[in-house]
């Protein structure tokens, strides 16, 4: 069968290109420039020049598919409304094409905050998954082309997708932080709980739920309901050879700036009915032995 993915040389993107590739699949990525298509091409994938602005590029990749895993994000961290509104038109754009077939569609999301004592699961409202303020709601652009018949479904992602290489998420931030002001800190005691999956465990879990039809959904592909922020700024500790330290709020804002309210944040997240459902059972390691590993220079 042959599968769109957008976002195809990106961070977990890749990696679902991979599994699919593994499985005898054939794979049209969605690039934005000649470097990223060499990438793709080396990989074993076609890539479709284009990005989530072009439409056209997006009708053309899904036209051709018996299946979409929707990965990419413009994530222009100057305008997040505006790239929110580009993955809305991405969704509703690629939804018109399936319209009225069984051809899947598995569109990324993520996942919020949760009081001390909860867990989010897929249950979970969107008022529950999504992020106060945060203007990104690509469940309710999936929902609203299910309802119009379109075979589509969501995989939220945990805060921490890690493995080897990592260079854009939160724990390279987080020691790169750390090596600049020679402190790993957390917040408070540190228990504020961050759900985890390692990329290639994400992968099969987009790869399942396109190989499910897309029915069954939400699914959450964490591995680790939640692992205290203070394990992770230990873990930080040890691989730079700094002190480990707690800050107050006030003290945290200074030293994390603009993601200081996501270290702080809880937000551990189950994943229960999409193990059974998909029958997936995550096998790399967990982000703590990871982090042992990961590059500092």
């Amino acid at each position: 069968m042959k599968f769109f993915v957008t976002g195809a040389t990106g961070w977990v993107g890749s990696a679902i290109v991979q599994e699919l590739l593994g499985a005898g699949h054939q794979v049209l990525g969605l690039v934005r420039s000649e470097a990223n298509a060499q990438v793709l091409s080396a990989a074993g994938g076609t890539p479709l020049r284009g990005s989530l602005s072009d439409l056209d590029s997006l009708r053309r990749g899904a036209e051709q598919a018996d299946g979409i895993i929707h990965t990419a994000f413009g994530l222009d961290l100057a305008d997040i409304a505006k790239s929110s509104r580009e993955e809305q038109q991405a969704i509703e754009t690629l939804g018109a094409v399936l319209a009225g077939s069984d051809r899947p569609l598995v569109v990324t999301s993520g996942l919020g905050f949760a009081p001390v004592g909860q867990v989010l699961t897929e249950n979970s409202t969107l008022a529950e998954i999504e992020i106060p303020g945060f203007p990104r709601a690509p469940e309710r652009a999936v929902q609203a082309i299910a309802a119009q018949g379109v075979r589509a479904t969501v995989v939220r992602l945990p805060r921490s997708v890690h493995g080897a290489n990592e260079q854009h998420g939160f724990m390279p931030m987080l020691i790169r932080l750390a090596r600049e002001k020679g402190v790993s800190a957390y917040v408070g005691d540190g228990q504020n709980r961050w759900p985890t999956v390692h990329r290639l465990d994400a992968a099969r879990v987009f790869c399942l739920a396109l190989a499910h039809g897309a029915q069954g959904g939400p699914f959450h592909a964490v591995a680790e309901e939640g692992v205290p922020f203070r394990a992770i700024a230990e873990a930080i500790g040890r691989l730079l050879r700094v002190p480990v330290v707690s800050q107050s709020p006030e003290e945290a804002t200074a030293h994390f700036g603009p993601i200081a309210l996501f270290v702080a944040a809880n937000g551990p997240a189950a994943s229960e009915q999409t193990r059974a459902r998909l029958g997936w059972q995550p096998t790399q390691p967990n982000l703590v032995t990871d982090l042992a590993s990961y590059h500092v220079g």
